[in-house]
């Protein structure tokens, strides 16, 4: 009775699993083998039912376990490569016939000869031991994906070995024991779980089985109302007991109680999700251990630098670190435009996401959620008035988007994906977890941000002070200037003084008028004057007033235009400092030119200024060229013209890029919102 119900709870479990396996759409290999041994599984389990072919022979039992074995040994080969697309392919290996012919052997040799009962124990014996070696070879070569394989081995190790102490000890006293044929039914079905593991762990197995969490909880439930129909039961019989029967009020109330119950179990939805939210709470241990994961996030936040890149990496690694994944992006909102601030194994954040991101912005404006791909795929319902193209999803390189908030909008996402380990899934714990995690991260990115703002408006209040103390001083010097000027006609008749002087004059007021110039350029307006201009009338009179002394003399090309809204004087000092750049970037026989059109499409002007000059690495233009105060002209120049340039156009919602290459040149975009 015993054995009966372990194979027959064991055969239920791998017919369940045997239907999971039919309904999984991807074909392979993996998938097929997996059904042979699944199916091999139960009808050796349904074998050693004695309500369904009486009693057991010893000649039965010992075919069925061979049976089983040769399955499951041919499974275990094709798992030793992971290229194999078909079943040919495995047979055909040499090392395939040397792992079958033992329990081929083992399954004909009783049905030609007579073989004595105890060789046929060592045969079985020999087989376990094969399968324990094979395994051990299987989990040494799979290199990165042990955590992937543990479990299957585990599952194949436990039993395989129950079955070598099973056969070894036959062998031993020439008798199997009847304990250890009874419990196999109860092993095999308690070591299940690890099977199911492995094929949802082992992904290039391309078998994805996918179980709810409202099938796992409503087992969960019923399993405790049949725990408290037991619990009713054992009450009636101790009623009988001591009552010698039980009464009909005694029975009417606990039916009612239990019917009740169990309604109450299985229709009430809120009931169900408050259960297993007090259970996992009270119950469970939490899945992470707060402590030591606030002590690593503070680590990894704890960065001295104030790079911009920096940060942002090291915010990214603190998300993705926390709950151990190993890809991930961060990617920020500038002027309605996802831009890709940091990366860890991830691609370029492609059109698709874009729309996706723009898409799931508002949507977690109003509901501060986290959002999980995979879950809004398989259950949307749970992201309630949640809308995104399914076809675009599919193509997203990430699992979740973690929004960070800033001023009750979003500030931006950290998008993450896990590789070599298993998906986290969204449950009550994690969302506040991930919450908590998020909030952090966020507030370690605005304080960076906020105290790089303040040291750059500290930079240009300490620029405008020096200014007003040059101006002074250069003021003063003019002064002198005039004041030698004004002399001369005393001392024009001395040749020394006059060579001296007017040497020295023509030197210093060309190197004054210099300084002036270009600190006239830099000096920062706080009032703007936007109007709607044709911007090749303002930068034609930027060349032809101020760009003119400088070779090349720069060629203005306008293909179309259209009306934008600029300020003409700060567009004419960003163009002039621009195009100055690309006359000083170019031998005087070279080219500048600079070439309007529109884009019609994207509703934008557009403003190209070319250089066939010495041009710029990567390097420089990524971390060097926009950056305030960093110049290369050394003591001629404040490094604050091309920070100032893009400042600007971002300002008036637009956008400025540089595309060039040491040697060949170099390629700035002005781009003007249309009005």
């Amino acid at each position: 009775m015993i054995a009966d119900i372990g194979y027959g709870l064991n055969s239920l479990a791998y017919l369940v699993l045997l239907l999971l396996l039919l309904t999984v759409r991807k074909s392979g290999l993996a998938k097929y083998l997996l059904m042979l041994a699944t199916m091999a599984t139960l009808a050796w389990s349904l074998s050693m039912l004695s309500v369904l072919r009486g009693p057991m022979t010893l000649n039965w039992l010992l075919t069925a376990d061979a049976g089983k074995q040769l399955v499951w040994l041919l499974f275990i080969a094709s798992c030793l490569r992971d290229d194999f697309t078909d079943i040919w392919q495995v047979l055909k290996q040499p090392v395939t016939g040397f792992i079958l012919l033992p329990p081929l052997v083992t399954l004909i040799a009783p049905a030609i000869l007579p073989v004595d009962p105890s060789l046929r124990y060592l045969a079985n014996t020999i087989l376990a031991l094969e399968a324990l070696i094979l395994l051990e070879v299987m989990f040494r070569q799979t290199g990165g994906n042990q955590w992937a394989f543990k479990p299957l081995v585990l599952y194949l190790g436990a039993t395989q070995l129950f079955e070598f102490v099973t056969y070894a000890n036959a062998t031993m006293v020439d008798q199997i024991e009847v304990g250890y044929i009874a419990a196999r039914g109860f092993i095999y079905l308690l070591l299940m779980p690890l099977l199911i593991v492995a094929i949802r762990r082992i992904k290039h197995w391309g078998v994805d089985i996918f179980i709810s969490r409202d099938v796992v909880l409503h087992s969960s439930l019923l399993l405790v109302a049949g725990a408290y129909l037991f619990v009713m039961a054992m009450i009636g019989y101790v009623i009988n007991y001591l009552g010698g029967s039980w009464g009909a009020t005694v029975q009417i109330i606990l039916i009612a109680l239990s019917l009740v119950l169990l309604a109450t179990l299985v229709l009430s939805n809120a009931f169900r999700t408050k259960i297993k939210v007090f259970i996992t709470k009270h119950f469970f241990a939490n899945q992470y251990d707060y402590r030591v994961e606030w002590v690593k996030l503070t680590k990894a936040l704890s960065s001295p630098s104030s790079d911009p890149a920096t940060v942002y990496q090291h915010a990214l690694e603190g998300v993705l670190n926390a709950i151990g994944y190993d890809t991930g992006r961060l990617v920020k909102v500038i002027n309605g435009k996802w831009e890709q601030v940091a990366t860890v194994n991830a691609p370029a954040l492609s059109p698709g996401e874009q729309q996706t991101l723009t898409a799931l912005a508002p949507y977690c404006e109003q509901t501060s959620w986290l959002i999980d791909i995979e879950e809004f795929q398989n259950k949307p319902f749970t992201y309630n008035g949640l809308t995104l193209d399914r076809q675009l999803i599919e193509d997203c390189a990430f699992q979740l988007a973690l929004p960070f908030f800033r001023d009750e909008k979003v500030w931006g996402f950290a998008l993450l994906k896990a590789v070599d380990r298993e998906d986290v899934s969204l449950n009550w714990e994690v969302r506040d977890y991930l919450t908590a995690v998020t909030d952090q991260v966020a507030t370690f990115v605005y304080h960076h941000e906020a105290a790089r703002a303040v040291a750059e408006n500290a930079q240009f209040a300490a620029f405008n002070r020096m200014s007003a103390f040059v101006l002074h001083d250069l003021k003063n010097v003019l002064a002198q200037i005039d004041l030698i000027l004004a002399n001369a006609d005393k001392h024009k008749h001395n040749p020394e003084f006059i060579e001296d002087t007017f040497e020295t004059l023509h030197h210093t007021k060309a190197r004054m008028d210099k300084m002036l110039r270009q600190l006239t350029e830099k000096k920062v307006d706080e009032a703007r004057r936007d109007e709607a201009h044709l911007l090749s009338k303002l930068i034609q009179h930027v060349i032809d007033n101020r760009c003119q002394s400088y070779k090349p003399v720069p060629v203005l090309q306008s293909q179309e235009e259209s009306a934008v809204v600029v300020d003409p004087e700060k567009l004419s000092n960003v163009m002039y400092h621009l195009i100055s750049n690309a006359q000083q970037a170019t031998s005087d026989n070279g080219r500048v030119e600079v070439v309007l059109y529109v884009d019609a499409i994207n509703k934008r002007q557009l403003v190209l200024i070319e250089d066939d000059g010495c041009g710029m690495d990567q390097e420089f233009i990524n971390h060097r060229l926009f950056t305030p105060f960093d110049t290369t002209k050394g003591n001629a120049g404040m490094g604050i013209g091309a920070y100032d340039a893009k400042n600007y156009m971002e300002s008036i919602g637009g956008n400025l890029s540089v595309q060039s290459e040491p040697g060949k040149g170099s390629c700035f975009t002005l781009t003007f919102p249309l009005t």
